[in-house]
């Protein structure tokens, strides 16, 4: 057993223990969502070079279908969540057909446009609610599981969450995964080689479609509603942030991003509060309404210090300190 099998191993474990330790499951599930969202992102632009401005759609997707389905079908849990991430990929597979021969600023507005084609036609489809959502979804059982319970749930979720992760760790780590990454660093190498980079591409963006549908239906699982937000543009541009912030190419990083964003989000107003009592600036204390100015500070800080993100860099300083040490 190798020693990153060994680190990812023992983070799981961190994360198992988190309630015991008085961490709010509801919120620790919220990032786990997020985090898987960004890990799918991650395959596809971290390791196939590829930038998605549309991904809230295969989110969006995915949560309406697992509402629908837990909601208004009443199936079990297991599939309703099966469904969304299907229904992701499929939606996927349409996306990836449309724009995979396009590569750069193209490729990306394909996707940005077809999922804001697909924004509007949740805006206007009965079955979604419209503006106001799909809500009252019931978590029903898992395996015979009372998911009603928060701890029980945050277990089911955190088993969800490794699977998936050790799917994207295999995927990497395969001779698939290795295309991958030549396709990445020199397309036009790779197709020299005899490889078909567009059916590769495609397989990567179905994955990614598949596994960020995944997240989406969790994520309606846990919270018991799907809205707007989880398909409209901005929720792209915050899995691109929180994979950016995180380190791109890495398999923890997306995962550390979502941590950053969902915390900043959630326990902002609180810092505002404190830093207001410690300092008696009263500034602070609107902190919390400003969440989008805070994140773009971090974004920028991050571009201009960070450039391979929080992970990459701490991968590569310790890189360089252990070299040094060798020598």
């Amino acid at each position: 057993m190798n020693k990153k099998l060994i680190g990812y191993i023992a983070l799981f474990v961190g994360i198992g223990l988190l309630p015991l330790f008085g961490a709010y499951p509801v919120f620790v599930m919220k990032v786990l969502c997020f985090a898987l969202f960004a890990c799918a992102f991650n395959l596809l632009v971290g390791f196939t070079g590829l930038l998605s401005f549309g991904h809230a759609a295969f989110l969006g997707t995915a949560a309406y279908v697992t509402g629908h389905a837990l909601k208004v079908w009443g199936l079990p849990t297991p599939v309703g969540l099966l469904a969304g991430m299907l229904g992701a990929a499929g939606v996927g597979l349409v996306f990836g057909l449309l724009a995979i021969r396009r590569s750069g600023i193209y490729f990306s507005m394909i996707t940005l446009a077809l999922a804001q084609m697909l924004y509007f036609f949740f805006l206007q489809a009965p079955f979604t609610g419209g503006e106001d959502g799909l809500q009252s979804v019931p978590r029903g059982s898992f395996l015979g599981l009372n998911l009603e319970n928060d701890l029980v749930l945050f277990y089911v979720v955190l088993g969800i969450f490794i699977a998936a992760f050790w799917l994207i760790y295999r995927i990497v780590h395969s001779p698939f995964g290795q295309v991958l990454t030549s396709i990445r660093e020199n397309e036009a190498r790779a197709t020299s080689l005899g490889y078909d980079t567009a059916q590769f591409k495609l397989l990567a963006f179905v994955l990614s479609a598949g596994l960020a549908g995944l997240a989406g239906a969790t994520k309606t699982l846990v919270l018991g509603f799907a809205t707007l937000t989880d398909a409209i543009w901005t929720t792209s541009g915050l899995v691109i942030l929180m994979t950016l912030v995180g380190g791109m190419g890495t398999l923890v990083g997306p995962m550390v991003g979502a941590l950053v964003i969902i915390a900043l989000e959630n326990k902002i107003g609180d810092l505002g509060n404190l830093l207001a009592d410690l300092t008696g600036v009263a500034w602070f204390q609107g902190l919390g309404e400003s969440v989008s100015l805070v994140t773009g500070l971090i974004f920028i800080v991050c571009v201009l210090a960070f450039r391979r993100g929080l992970v990459g860099e701490t991968v590569a300083l310790w890189e360089r300190w252990s070299s040094k040490r060798a020598a």
